[in-house]
């Protein structure tokens, strides 16, 4: 079964359920599916399902900090739930050794080419990103990219 036959299902049992919260966060997230797939006319795959999933966790996190920062634990609270159902959805993240494993060859394969500073950066992330999108968090990735770098 497709991520997104799994989501739409998911839907259904909310609606029986009567959980509400649920509800909202998956049709939202069905909603953006269905108009990236309108909009290029195209049958999403699970990758670009969970790419989709991705952002929209990136946003509730973007808002909790919002939020904190204003002073509105109602709409964290809100924002937190969303971000909790959104993650289901999410494959399994990678251990950092497997995440380090990953970086240390594509540092090596860099270095071998002879390229240095951003240029070093931007072709380590192009070898990393197809096989970390979705099972780390990519921030921390670019993070731990400069460290090795620096």
């Amino acid at each position: 079964m497709s991520l997104k036959e799994t989501i739409t299902n998911d839907m259904k049992t909310a609606m029986k359920a009567g959980d509400s919260a649920k509800l909202l966060t998956i049709r939202m997230l069905l909603a953006a599916v269905k108009q990236r797939e309108v909009d290029e006319r195209i049958v999403l795959t699970d990758a670009d399902v969970v790419a989709i999933v991705e952002k929209a966790i990136k946003q509730r996190k973007e808002s909790i900090a919002q939020f904190t920062t204003g002073n509105r634990p109602d709409l964290v609270a809100k924002e937190e739930a969303e971000a909790v159902v959104l993650a289901a959805y999410m494959p399994a993240q990678m251990s950092e050794g497997e995440v380090d494993a990953i970086l240390t060859a594509a540092v090596a394969a860099v270095a071998a080419t002879g390229v240095t500073g951003n240029a070093a950066m931007g072709k380590i992330m192009a070898i990393v990103k197809p096989k970390l999108a979705g099972k780390a968090d990519m921030t921390s990735v670019s993070g731990k990219v400069k460290t090795k770098l620096g």
